[in-house]
């Protein structure tokens, strides 16, 4: 079966969309490729090119995601990609997104060990600071410093007759004259 695609040349992209990220601008256009894969078209053979582009792209994105969303634009795009080259790079970028995640688990369990060995050292300095910092870790919460709030709900009765005796203190026994206090309610 032959599908034939005629495309639309000329369409506007409107002003209201802003900026796409690279990686929301692939995933769409690997789901198109993903609905054409159903009428035929071929994505398995990968080039050399495709390898090299998908590398590039993938390590440009990592350094600055929002420098290579605005340099690589749909025309740059569709110079360069073939449909399997975009199929590889939106996985590779799913992919580093999960490693990042799962980097920094192992990132985080690596430092407590290490702290955990630490805290065993000779140098009393080295395993004070050892166990100081493992005190410190998110889970354990031993040294966080925690700030207490108190609120005291008064009443505007209250407050006013806490206002009048501060001033009294304050005034002594002079008598005001003429004074006026203002309520409102």
């Amino acid at each position: 079966m032959t599908l034939e695609v005629i495309p639309e040349l000329g369409v506007e992209v409107p002003d209201d969309i802003g900026y796409l990220d690279l990686k929301k601008r692939l995933e769409a256009a690997c789901a198109t490729v993903k609905d054409l894969e159903v009428y035929g078209l071929d994505t398995s053979t990968l080039s050399d090119f495709d390898h090299e582009i998908a590398a590039t792209l993938t390590n440009a994105y990592a350094e600055d995601p929002e420098k290579i969303s605005r340099e690589l634009t749909e025309q740059r795009m569709s110079a360069l990609l073939t449909p399997s080259s975009v199929v590889l790079v939106s996985n590779l970028l799913d992919e580093f997104g999960r490693l990042v995640v799962t980097d920094s688990v192992k990132i985080r369990n690596l430092i407590t060990n290490k702290l955990l060995i630490e805290s065993d050292n000779e140098d009393a300095k080295v395993r004070l600071r050892a166990l100081e910092l493992l005190g410190k870790i998110s889970d354990v919460g031993l040294f966080t410093e925690k700030r207490e709030v108190t609120v005291t709900h008064q009443t505007s009765d209250e407050l006013r007759e806490t206002l009048r005796s501060k001033l009294a203190k304050l005034v002594g026994d002079e008598v005001i004259e003429d004074a006026v206090i203002i309520e409102s309610e």
